[in-house]
């Protein structure tokens, strides 16, 4: 009896070397050859481990529960995406006409995107810049989804920033929004509320005014009546870029440990949206006008749909809303188990958060009800 290694090039049965999905190790393929006396040969085979170097020892760490992805999953898509995006795009694009696009991408595109991202994760376990290796000619849309992570990355935190500047300037007896008696307000500011006839403000005013809360953000927080263009800067707000590097800090101590740290945080990330957004809720269909606001809000005007704005609205928050294009959903399902069913988080993918903001908007519909949407933003 003989014993060798037969090399690939040499017997076409012989199958390459290769890594397994989820970090198995390689397998070589050794070959023993029995020699019989009447001439006839028979080959067997069996599968050995060759060695391993320290680095391919390693593994690749997963989600301590399967619980912890799916909610990473769903705290990343409940952002402002939905809760202040999303409503202003109702109001700019015609009320629930709007639906009719943004369903028909969501069925078509978002949840198939989604699903992809997820299943190539998984399969590869591997980050937005590794996962094409499976086609290499388009390695660049990796680095091109990396690239547009860090853009969105830059923006969103400013406005996180801006929320903690809220919350901070909440810890006081008057909130300093409601009101016209502030250094930074302007003579146009009126604090009346809509069909009270009492107070300072007259009829031009309630026609051209504005409202505190929108020269708060202004004059009080940006400061922006005191630049002249977008080539005067002036200085840093200290307060703002104060809040800022706050944030930058806790993103950091979320995830310098990896999914460890960032599985546990999600439980707070990730559920603390609909507590709070519940309370919004409740509260705003209690304000005056609510019902108003609402009917403004559900209004259809189908002809908005011959708009093409309209539908690249649409598609544009089918993205946000499910978080595809952004190379995060595949890191996510990357930290999954090989057998993980990555098919299940999709059943569960958040919706917009659209009733929220509807007693807010409520409350200004005695006046107008599509004024948020006109001092609003959609980037």
């Amino acid at each position: 009896m003989s014993k060798s290694k037969c090399s690939v090039g040499l017997m076409s049965s012989v199958v390459a070397p290769a890594k397994e999905p989820n970090a198995v190790g390689p397998k070589e393929v050794e070959l023993i050859l029995v020699k019989e006396q009447n001439g006839v040969q028979l080959t067997s085979s069996t599968l050995t481990n060759p060695r391993q170097s320290p680095v391919e020892a390693q593994d690749r760490e997963t989600w301590g529960k399967k619980i912890d992805f799916l909610l990473s999953v769903i705290g990343f898509a409940v952002d402002l995406a939905n809760v202040w995006r999303f409503p202003y795009l109702c109001y700019k694009n015609g009320g629930g006409a709007f639906l009719v696009p943004y369903l028909l991408f969501m069925v078509i595109a978002g949840m198939p995107l989604f699903y992809m991202e997820l299943a190539l994760g998984q399969f590869n376990r591997e980050g937005a810049a590794g996962v094409w290796k499976i086609c290499p000619i388009l390695k660049g849309v990796g680095f091109t989804v990396i690239l547009i992570s860090l853009y969105v990355g830059f923006f969103y935190n400013v406005i996180i920033a801006w929320a903690l500047h809220y919350l901070f300037s909440s810890f006081t007896t008057e909130l300093p929004w409601i009101h016209c008696n502030n250094s930074w307000n302007s003579p146009n500011c009126s604090d009346a509320h809509p069909g009270d006839s009492s107070g300072d403000s007259s009829g031009l005013n309630d026609t051209f005014g504005t409202t505190p809360a929108a020269e708060y953000f202004e004059r009080g927080v940006l400061h922006l009546h005191q630049s002249h263009g977008i080539d005067d800067l002036g200085p840093p707000r200290w307060q703002l870029t104060a809040c800022l590097v706050l944030v930058i800090v806790l993103l950091y101590f979320s995830l310098w440990k990896g999914v460890k740290t960032s599985g546990k945080v999600v439980w707070i990330t990730a559920t603390m949206p609909y507590v709070v957004l519940t309370a919004l809720l409740l509260r705003g269909v209690t304000l005056p006008g609510a019902i108003d606001g609402i009917r403004a809000y559900l209004s259809v005007d189908f002809y908005r749909l011959c708009e093409a704005s309209v539908w690249i609205d649409a598609a544009t928050q089918v993205c946000f809303s499910l978080g595809v294009g952004f190379g995060v959903l595949i890191a996510f399902s990357s930290y999954n188990k090989f057998t993980n069913n990555c098919y299940s988080p999709q059943s569960g993918a958040p919706r917009p958060a659209a009733p929220a903001p509807l007693g807010v908007h409520g409350k200004h519909s005695p006046r107008d009800p599509m004024r948020p949407a006109q001092s609003g933003s959609a980037s």
